[in-house]
């Protein structure tokens, strides 16, 4: 039976997820070298569903909790060839380029800290799919000017922006 679920992810406080789509077993390899030749001090859990051969969900990363998380996730998602990277100590703008330079990476889906859900397609056989996600919550208003001030500052205040 064709089916769409919604899968939830709520994240730790100091954690960041990216999930994406790949083609090719490599991938865990490849992301690995991008990720720890990005950035100082990041930690990391990627996890990757294969869709053909062995079609098992490959892992790797710099700490354990992570690449356990990652994996425990790719398994709920369970789409063929998408990936799951759990970043502690870094954001996703220090890392994505890297990401999508990456010769394996076809689509990066969400890069986020807010909670989310993943739409996933189960066509009732043997194939799952990521067809979107859902990142956060809806607006609540129009930005005012004192929301602009404020948001200028923030940029500011982190370092983003002179």
């Amino acid at each position: 039976m064709d089916k769409v679920s919604e899968i939830e992810i709520s994240l730790d406080k100091d954690l960041n997820i990216i999930i994406g789509q790949a083609h090719f077993i490599k991938t865990v390899e490849d992301l690995y070298e991008a990720l720890v030749t990005s950035f100082s001090g990041i930690e990391f859990g990627i996890a990757f569903n294969e869709a053909s051969g062995d079609r098992l969900i490959r892992n790797d990363g710099n700490d354990q909790e992570l690449i356990k998380k990652s994996t425990e996730l790719a398994e709920k998602i369970g789409a063929g060839h998408s990936f799951v990277i759990l970043l502690k100590n870094a954001y996703p703008i220090n890392v994505l380029n890297r990401i999508k330079q990456v010769m394996e990476v076809v689509n990066i889906y969400v890069a986020t800290a807010n909670p989310l859900k993943v739409l996933v397609y189960d066509d009732g056989k043997e194939g799952r799919a990521i067809i979107s996600v859902i990142d956060g919550k809806k607006p609540l208003g129009i930005e005012k000017e004192e929301d602009k001030e404020k948001r200028r500052k923030f940029l500011r205040d982190i370092g983003y922006k002179r």
